[in-house]
């Protein structure tokens, strides 16, 4: 096979060590080096005397992250899916795992991961850190809703939220020791003071002072989370200032906040229109369109595969809130899908459609303008018109259509 890198490198990455294996027209060169700074400042100086050009590595869980802060500005990195680099089977050392990564790099067999830039890979860690905090808050919630079951507690069934405004007043009265419910349930705000002989069932309970040392503490780590995510919009905000057109375009499509624009932004890039050809592409990367199994004419599964597992969370959670907009597109094409192909189906080709409305709204620098629920229906309204007619003539009616008049 023609030779496209002559001088490169393959490394076999460990925890403690990393396994490079040199290959230059003067040869082969094999040496284990550590996984310290020190250690990888080494293997840099050694890449640089012979002259290597081209270093490929597994992406080994986070094992391969120092590897490139190290590397990056010196060589041409690429960071492979492990799954495209198994060697046959047999005879597996780590020697040969990197003789066979130099091997395959240098004959331009692999294809690299997308490794952002620096200043976005730190971007990217403070946004998914925030996700983190936000679901230890669900865990929070969770646990308290479990706390107040076992105390004969029944607020989580009146209140939508227990820990909302009037959720919080009630808790901390039930931890300084008030156990009248009639007392508990004046403390109500809003609309949940409508509601308030089934607010005084639910709260009428056994509540043990183990309980409120435990629901004291769940409380206070909720208002710790708060904080630090707090700290984390502000300075998510700033680094992301430079994008705020972008931020503002996104925030416009159905189902999406300032924090789910800004988790989409930092997940797929600002740069996206130029790293993706199309935003069938886009969609094919983040694994929220069908997969393409077909062997001898035959289709096989149509699984999404597994992608960027951030990006497509907060793809289904907001396709779930743009499916409750009232008349919008996408509830409309939600419907139509959700009958015939099960609802998990039909969320994930909303959160499919919703990402490439914004593809399309990056590339073309315009806002979003909702379609309408009837979009789909008004294509080809006569296709819509039959099925009704056939659906109902079956149930052994006779059904004439007429047209109605134009409002004047």
């Amino acid at each position: 096979m023609e030779i496209i890198f002559p001088r490169c490198c393959g490394l076999d990455v460990h925890k403690l060590s990393v396994m490079a294996c040199a290959v230059t027209p003067e040869g082969r060169e094999t040496r284990t080096f550590g996984s310290m700074t020190k250690e990888l400042l080494q293997l840099k100086q050694w890449l640089h005397e012979l002259g290597v050009t081209h270093v490929a590595m597994e992406s080994t869980g986070v094992y391969w992250k120092p590897i490139y802060n190290i590397l990056e500005d010196n060589f041409t990195l690429l960071v492979v899916n492990a799954r495209h680099l198994k060697a046959v089977p047999g005879r597996k050392t780590d020697v040969k795992d990197a003789e066979w990564i130099a091997d395959l790099l240098r004959h331009g067999l692999l294809r690299g991961s997308y490794i952002p830039d620096r200043l976005h890979r730190e971007l990217k860690e403070v946004v998914r850190y925030r996700r983190v905090l936000i679901r230890e808050q669900s865990r929070i919630i969770s646990r308290i809703q479990k706390i107040l079951e076992g105390a004969n507690i029944k607020l989580s069934s009146v209140a939508s939220d227990v820990v909302g405004v009037s959720g919080r007043i009630i808790l901390q009265a039930m931890i300084n020791g008030i156990e009248d419910p009639k007392e508990l349930a004046a403390m109500a705000k809003g609309k949940l003071r409508k509601k308030m002989q089934s607010l005084e069932d639910a709260l009428q309970g056994q509540m043990g002072s183990h309980q409120r040392r435990l629901l004291e503490s769940e409380l206070d780590h909720l208002d710790f989370l708060d904080r630090k995510i707090i700290k984390l919009d502000v300075d998510i905000a700033q680094r992301l200032q430079p994008y705020e057109h972008m931020l503002e375009q996104i925030d416009t499509v159905h189902g999406i906040g300032r924090r789910a624009a800004e988790e989409i932004l930092v997940e797929i890039g600002p740069d996206v229109v130029s790293r993706f050809s199309n935003a069938h592409h886009l969609a094919s990367w983040a694994k929220v369109c069908p997969g393409n199994n077909e062997s001898a004419g035959k289709r096989r599964s149509g699984r999404t595969g597994h992608g960027n597992p951030w990006l497509r969370s907060v793809l289904v959670e907001a396709a779930w809130g743009a499916v409750r907009v009232k008349d919008g597109y996408f509830a409309g094409f939600y419907h139509r899908l959700a009958g015939r192909r099960g609802k998990k189906r039909a969320i994930v080709a909303v959160a499919h459609c919703i990402l490439v409305t914004i593809y399309s709204m990056l590339k073309h620098n315009t806002c979003y303008q909702d379609l309408g629920v009837c979009f789909h229906d008004l294509i080809n309204p006569q296709r819509v018109i039959r099925r009704a007619i056939d659906r109902i003539e079956r149930l052994g009616y006779k059904v004439t259509v007429d047209a109605l008049a134009p409002s004047s």
